[in-house]
């Protein structure tokens, strides 16, 4: 199992790089645990495919514990809806095996490029979580290496299973899960379409969505550059998986409805101007995407990748931001914190962050997760180009106002929090640290994230 130095590491949004990690790359579990024990003075930190958008993955000085080499499907049990794999593969590959089945995974985010050990350290969610919550609330059982080398089954309802589900990789190495699948008739999206003219329309839009589960997946697209009478207008799309019945007999899809052939874009150059997405260029883009999207528009057949990853069909879209990168940065406040939320938009309107990828989704009720992020409410996720002047202190506002009002801003995303205001966010912190100090009290498993956040 050899060693490299990987120098200099970032997470997805190319910021807070750090240096000189020992990048190993087990193919075993035996390798796995030799690569825990070998982890130095620095320790380690379990890394998958690089998704985490700031420094959860990082570890500078110290090991980086590549999961990608364990990525077997171990079983998949077609009636009853479950699959057991390594905590290396990809999202992407679970896809190519199981919707031929007929199957689907329960939560997907924006992207499938990332690793099910990923998916259950993050506690990753999407479009659905009012319907089928956290990624973890699927997960029936996960093999965990802990620091001194064991390796253990974990099931929901035990402390062990709350901390490592959104824990970040710092109870240990996750190896393998098993999950619940959710059962498709074709590999298509029945969307619906439409202009929301201000914030509290699409709010209202939102929540009536969800009081009729109409659909099983909704978000909104925020143009946070207008303002005014237009303060908030949105894009919003809905959808539902596709039923066999809606596909025409002369359609070519009914011949293979199963099928998954996600496109693929040219990639991103490898240099971009500083700048290029700066408030003029995505003023533009903005307004051009407003008044391209339909009034309104139903039952529109899109592909499963087009519908829930149209990014991933342009190859390291990361790069668009220039060097400097880019801050993704995701809060969610409480039910009943609706001005609140209406505050900070204005606040982000006012200060002219041009971000192109702005989303509101709503969340419904948390999973147990300690340090998972959701909570019934509202979340608002955006990327401005990190070398903004001002930034900084800007966003330390807004995590203030974040956490006044009973949030949180999301782990995965973060690389710049503040480490006094974690407790307020989290508050079964205590918990996390008692737990964490008695199953590695010499500290084997450390990231960039936990020295900052004191975690």
């Amino acid at each position: 199992m050899p060693a490299e130095i990987a120098d200099p590491v970032t997470g997805w949004g190319r910021t807070a790089p750090t240096a000189a990690a020992r990048l190993v790359r087990p193919r075993s579990y035996e390798e796995t645990v030799r690569a825990v024990r070998d982890c130095g003075t620095r320790g380690g930190i379990p890394r998958g495919l690089g998704r985490a958008y700031g420094d959860a993955a990082q570890n500078a000085g110290g090991s980086l514990i590549d999961m990608t080499a364990l990525d077997r499907v171990v079983r998949v049990d077609a009636e009853a809806g479950t699959v057991a794999c390594e905590a290396g593969i990809s999202l992407q590959r679970l896809m190519e095996v199981l919707l031929p089945l007929g199957w689907f995974l329960p939560v997907t985010p924006g992207t499938r490029q990332v690793t099910v050990g990923g998916a259950i350290g993050s506690d990753i969610h999407g479009g659905n979580h009012p319907a089928s919550g956290s990624f973890s609330r699927h997960v029936l059982s996960l093999d965990l290496l802990t620091s001194d080398g064991d390796i253990r089954t974990v099931v929901p309802g035990t402390p062990l299973f709350e901390a490592t589900a959104g824990g970040m990789g710092l109870t240990g190495v996750i190896l393998a899960a098993t999950f619940r699948l959710h059962r498709v008739e074709t590999s298509l999206m029945s969307v619906d379409t439409e202009r929301a003219s201000d914030l509290d329309d699409l709010m209202a839009r939102l929540t009536e969505s969800e009081c009729r589960h109409r659909h099983r997946y909704s978000v909104g697209w925020l143009d946070l550059l207008a303002s005014g009478s237009s303060l908030g207008r949105a894009v919003l799309t809905r959808g539902e998986h596709a039923p066999l019945a809606a596909l025409s007999a002369r359609s070519p899809a009914r011949r293979q409805p199963l099928a998954f052939r996600p496109g693929r874009l040219p990639g991103a150059p490898s240099y971009v101007p500083e700048g290029l997405l700066g408030r003029t260029t995505v003023g533009l883009l903005n307004e051009l995407w407003y008044r391209r999207a339909p009034r309104r528009r139903t039952g529109e057949l899109q592909p499963i990748s087009a519908f829930f990853h149209p990014l991933d069909g342009v190859p390291h879209w990361n790069r668009l931001y220039g060097r400097g990168g880019f801050v993704r940065y995701q809060f969610v406040v409480g039910d009943g914190q609706e001005d609140a939320l209406i505050r900070i938009v204005r606040r982000i309107v006012r200060r002219g962050c041009p971000s192109l990828l702005a989303l509101l989704k709503r969340f419904g009720v948390g999973d147990p997760g300690w340090l998972s992020f959701p909570m019934a409410g509202w979340t608002l996720s955006l990327d401005i180009p990190a070398g903004r002047t001002g930034l900084g202190p800007f966003l330390d506002e807004l995590d203030e106002d974040v956490a006044a009002a009973g949030g949180r801003v999301c782990l995965a995303k973060d690389s710049r929090l503040r480490p006094e205001l974690l407790a307020a966010m989290y508050p079964r912190l205590d918990e996390f640290r008692a737990l964490r100090a008695e199953l590695d009290p010499r500290g084997v498993f450390v990231s960039d994230l936990s020295r900052r956040l004191s975690i």
